[in-house]
């Protein structure tokens, strides 16, 4: 059995004092209780660390072979404590983050990174997946949380809103509507629309697809043959406007731009975590809590 950490680190004091009396003054303890501390750890030990007498300690051989081992041994179980704590805390850990491709542009990153350089415990692995698939895989455990548009349905999960954007439309820069600050809901709606795949965001095409509804005549919606087409062509020669929200500022291509669509509503960005939230699931909330309010993303 190995002795208790106290007792190892009195004697580290009476093997550096090599006297009673000057150690127990600096541990703070009586005299009485530091020889009896000793002759316990001797005893546990099955073999003698001192040599005493009148005026002064001298090791043993066995005590200074303890006296120099000991040091390293108590920094390591240190550190294990702190490994304990940090993991309780939500700091230590691998992290997975499933997030759909629409919010990816921005939201995604800058958790991800601030999850990252706040956490040095944190092995953080991001990876883009289709939304319907998102909350069972949060549910189940495949991955640790997930960031979704809108409020997607699931079992076993909770959601946290962590951003709203405005909703607009991505364009030609040279396309006419460009000209304006705003665009009406109804001029929008005069040019084709590239929604996303319903297959692979149901809830984001059926809300963009709403936001349509009442204009005349109705337009006509545009799904891109590759889904998430990164090549925009369509946009670029100005064929067709993509609805989307307001992140699309910071990653539009080169020749594209974005402007809102006046009247619409906003569009959310949720945080799923599961149903029983674990010290690493609560870490991840507060992270993105305070980031959410320091970028702003939600109304103070």
């Amino acid at each position: 059995m190995a002795p208790d950490t106290v007792s190892l680190c009195y004697f580290l004091v009476l093997a550096q004092e090599l006297n009673f009396t000057r150690a127990a003054a600096r541990i703070g303890i009586a005299q009485p209780a530091l020889s009896a501390r000793m002759r316990r750890l001797e005893a546990e030990l099955g073999t003698a660390l001192l040599v005493r007498n009148t005026r002064s300690v001298v090791l043993t051989t066995a005590g200074a072979a303890l006296a120099e081992s000991a040091p390293p041994a108590l920094a390591a179980l240190d550190r294990a404590w702190d490994t304990a704590r940090s993991a309780a805390a939500g700091e230590l850990g691998t992290l997975r983050i499933g997030y759909s491709l629409s919010a990816g542009a921005e939201t995604a990153p800058a958790l991800v990174d601030r999850l990252i350089r706040g956490n040095s415990g944190l092995e953080v692995g991001a990876v883009p997946m289709a939304t319907p698939e998102i909350s069972p895989a949060v549910a189940d455990g495949r991955i640790d949380a997930g960031i979704t548009r809108g409020e997607q349905p699931g079992r076993g999960v909770r959601r946290f809103l962590l951003r709203r954007e405005r909703i607009g439309v991505q364009l030609a820069q040279h396309h006419p509507l460009a000209e304006h600050p705003e665009i009406e809901i109804a001029d929008a709606a005069a040019y084709p629309l590239r929604l996303p795949d319903r297959a692979a965001n149901p809830v984001i095409h059926d809300q963009l697809s709403a936001l349509f509804r009442d204009t005349r005549p109705h337009p006509r919606f545009h799904t891109p043959a590759v889904s998430f087409d990164m090549s925009q062509r369509d946009l670029r020669d100005g064929v067709t406007l993509a609805p989307a929200g307001e992140a699309a500022v910071t990653a539009s291509p080169a020749g594209l731009t974005w402007r809102p669509l006046r009247g619409a509503p906003s569009l959310t960005i949720h945080l799923v975590l599961p149903r029983e939230l674990s010290p690493l699931h609560r870490r991840i909330r507060a992270v993105a809590k305070t980031l959410a309010h320091e970028l702003h993303w939600l109304p103070d």
